[in-house]
């Protein structure tokens, strides 16, 4: 197509040329050579036509229906309204302004109704979350859930939650069903972390790169990168709580402070951790256990060892094993924000 248009142009300017020469021939016949001069002037002009129609016409065509094709829709509707309230401020502001002398008042009209057309439609999708959450605020428009979308959770992961490593695997054992959204602020996290200078951050930062890239490939819960941001909020945090304020979602994440402020503020949280601990096997007081102690406890006599899952056990008068297996008894288990702690005493006899 850019093809024909460039011979498009290279004939327009051929004859926009000829028309000039017809139009000014006096000027070239008391010259000496003049048809070569009339021959190099048609020739520019067509080369000047075949050079920049293409760049006049289809290329800005085609760069403006790429935009389009690439908008959302509610990026096309707030453009759309964007653009008649801007039309329509310029009218009411050009009306006036159409009333001072010419050129002005044929000039500035126009300009002021570009201008405004422009500038409305890039505010309006730059800031169209807000204006959704306003008028559904004051009850101008209610939003109800798309099709299909009411029976599938959309999860927002924290950077914690990615680098955790578990993801995978809970999503691999169907626990996690819905679509898993990584907004691009978490990922720019995740990608530092791997640069990091640290070797166990850069670590972690990795692992979470890697396991994410598995994730989209083979994963049984679809991943997708979003570009969602919260325009003048810098903490990552707060990004994710206002974020699934927004559209209702839930927060994957391992990190208690992030789980305190989604709670506070009615977003639903998946904590891993909580996961990991609801899945322990139950310890009643009276059961037996075999643990190894590896370290004293806070206080004195006590010994502290870890079962295979990771909870924590404290010995009453261990610390006279540390670094040997002990059967015990369990006394009582203690469920804590940070996990479960079990305390026992070495089993007599």
């Amino acid at each position: 197509m850019i093809r024909s248009i460039r011979f498009l142009g290279a004939a327009l300017g051929g004859l926009i040329g000829i028309v000039l020469v017809i139009a000014q021939l006096a000027v070239f016949q008391p010259v000496p050579g003049s048809t070569v001069l009339v021959v190099a002037w048609v020739v520019a002009w067509i080369v000047l036509g075949f050079t920049l129609l293409p760049y006049l016409t289809i290329i800005p065509a085609l760069a403006a229906l790429r935009a389009v094709t690439q908008l959302s829709t509610a990026e096309f509707v707030t453009a759309i309204i964007g653009l008649f309230l801007g039309l329509l401020l310029g009218l009411l502001l050009g009306l006036p302004l159409s009333n001072l002398p010419a050129p002005v008042g044929t000039v500035a009209p126009l300009g002021i109704s570009v201008f405004l057309g422009l500038a409305m439609v890039g505010l309006t999708v730059a800031k169209r979350h807000d204006l959704i959450t306003a008028a559904e605020s004051i009850g101008i428009l209610r939003r109800g859930p798309a099709e299909g979308e009411a029976a599938i959770p959309h999860i927002l992961a924290d950077t914690s939650a990615i680098i955790d490593g578990r993801i995978a695997d809970i999503a691999d054992s169907g626990f996690l069903y819905g679509v898993l959204e990584v907004p691009r602020f978490v990922l720019d996290e995740v990608q530092r972390l791997a640069d990091s200078s640290d070797s166990m951050r850069r670590t972690r930062g990795r692992r979470g790169l890697e396991i994410l890239a598995r994730m989209r490939k083979t994963g049984a819960t679809p991943v997708v990168v979003i570009d969602e941001d919260v325009p003048g909020t810098p903490e990552v945090d707060s990004k994710l709580v206002a974020l699934a304020k927004r559209n209702g979602r839930a927060v994957l994440t391992n990190d208690l402070n992030l789980n305190r402020i989604a709670d506070l503020q009615g977003v639903r949280v998946l904590n891993v951790n909580s996961l990991a601990n609801a899945v322990k096997p139950a310890l009643l007081p009276g059961e037996e256990l075999r643990v190894r102690v590896i370290q004293p406890g806070k206080d004195a006599g006590q010994g502290v060892g870890y079962l295979d899952d990771g909870t924590m056990v404290v010995v009453e008068g261990g610390a006279k094993a540390i670094d040997s297996e002990v059967e015990v008894t369990v006394t009582r288990v203690l469920q804590t924000v940070a996990g479960r702690m079990v305390f026992a005493h070495p089993r007599q006899g």
